[in-house]
């Protein structure tokens, strides 16, 4: 009985990701071809429309919004369809005709296929692999096969706990594939599938992990003159005076901004290489390779061709982060610089404050003085009219006596209230 609950919106989603991409049953006789186009994120839209127009020429419905992965049986062949993050892969599947008698090559699945709707599809071709599955024992077409190998890039290895004997040499041939030969004994089509789905990702993964190796190989004239630049700002600025900073802090901004730049251009690709190397030795060591002759295997061959280049993405790197560091701890030296130069000036400008501060305590004083005068002047001045008013009325000092008299009275006050005004004055200021 099925229990009522409230279901998370993402679970069927979730639950359904290790599910996503099974691989196909492939049977002994198969030809495959296996062609992945390389997109931008506005051609993904015109690559479902242009798979959609396939579907629709054979009768069948095209992929529902938000699928990334359908199989489709057209009849002649069979078509494995898979959108991922940045590229779409195309697996065409059929079964190998008879041997025509004096043949020179082995049919392929691509063979099948409408030219016109494979010279229309959208993206640019990163890969286009053949991988040709027959018997143990079929020695003539693997004969055609193994002669359109180079021997001097030739790897091999048994696969399948030794049921499979693989062939390949990863060149790309006139018809602009790669070939690999699959020779086949006791294993179920089932697990031949999930083989050949591994062969087909390691060269997948293999051609995305190397899109890193170009940008690689460009960062290194950007790389050299930005540590020549940084080398020579260092000299700088340990022989340079306050007046030279500003054009300093400038070259060093403009260093600055070209290495940011850069490495957040070239950083995803990196990053994206590395994962994809990642995956390309995960899925070599899934097959189990166990040496067959005096033959390199492919982890062989991977280890000596694949590896270096990646060590190249990964220092490339390395060199960026470091100069990026380098950078920003030039920018702090020289901004230390420039704020122990500030604080010098800011400390001559207080001195100078203080000095200019302490002069104008001292005029201050004389200037109350001053005002103590003048006050004591004007009111004394003010008592002499009263006293010369007041004689009228009987007033038995003089004026000039009465003004003598309150002289050190008045000064004494006006003093006490210039004090006490002061004091209220710093009071309200703290």
């Amino acid at each position: 009985m099925k229990i009522p609950m409230k279901t998370h919106p993402l679970r069927l989603a979730l639950h359904n990701e290790i599910h996503a991409r099974p691989p196909e049953p492939v049977e002994i006789g198969t030809a495959i071809t296996h062609i992945v186009m390389w997109l931008n994120p506005e051609e993904r839209a015109d690559s479902l429309a242009h798979f959609s127009t396939l579907l629709s020429n054979h009768h069948l419905s095209g992929p529902q919004a938000g699928v990334t992965h359908l199989r489709a049986d057209l009849g002649a062949y069979k078509l494995r369809w898979e959108m991922h993050t940045e590229f779409v892969s195309y697996t065409f599947m059929r079964a190998l005709p008879p041997v025509v008698p004096n043949a020179t090559s082995v049919a392929k699945a691509i063979d099948l296929v409408d030219e016109e709707w494979l010279s229309t599809i959208p993206g640019e071709c990163l890969c286009q692999m053949h991988v040709t599955a027959i018997a143990q024992g079929d020695d003539a077409r693997a004969a055609l096969v193994r002669n359109s190998l180079r021997d001097e890039s030739l790897a091999g290895s048994l696969v399948g706990m030794g049921q499979v004997v693989v062939h390949t040499d990863f060149v790309i041939q006139s018809d602009g594939a790669t070939q690999t030969l699959l020779q086949v004994g006791d294993l179920s089509p089932r697990r031949l599938g999930r083989l050949v789905q591994r062969l087909l990702e390691i060269e997948t993964y293999r051609m995305a992990a190397l899109l890193g190796l170009p940008e690689a190989r460009r960062s290194m004239d950007l790389l050299t003159r930005g540590e020549a630049e940084l080398a020579s700002l260092a000299t700088a600025i340990r022989t340079a005076k306050s007046e030279d900073e500003p054009e300093l802090l400038d070259r060093l901004t403009r260093l600055a901004g070209e290495v940011e730049g850069h490495y957040a251009a070239t950083h995803s690709r990196f990053s994206a290489s590395d994962a994809y190397f990642q995956l390309v030795r995960r899925r070599i060591d899934d097959i189990a390779e166990e040496r067959l002759g005096n033959l390199q295997s492919i982890k062989d061959f991977m280890q000596r061709r694949l590896t270096p280049a990646m060590n190249t993405c990964e220092w490339s790197q390395r060199r960026q982060q470091n100069l990026s560091q380098r950078v920003s701890r030039m920018s702090n030296l020289l901004r230390t610089r420039v704020e122990i130069e500030q604080q010098d000036s800011n400390r001559e400008l207080l001195s100078a404050m203080n000095e200019r501060q302490a002069l104008q305590l001292k005029l201050q004083s004389t200037v109350e003085g001053l005002s103590v005068a003048a006050i004591t002047y004007y009111l004394t001045g003010l008592l002499g009219y009263l006293a010369k008013g007041a004689a009228v009325f009987g007033w038995p000092l003089s004026p000039e006596l009465t003004m003598a008299a309150a002289v050190p009275v008045v000064v004494l006050l006006v003093w006490w209230l210039l004090k006490r005004a002061q004091r209220a004055i710093k009071g309200d200021s703290n």
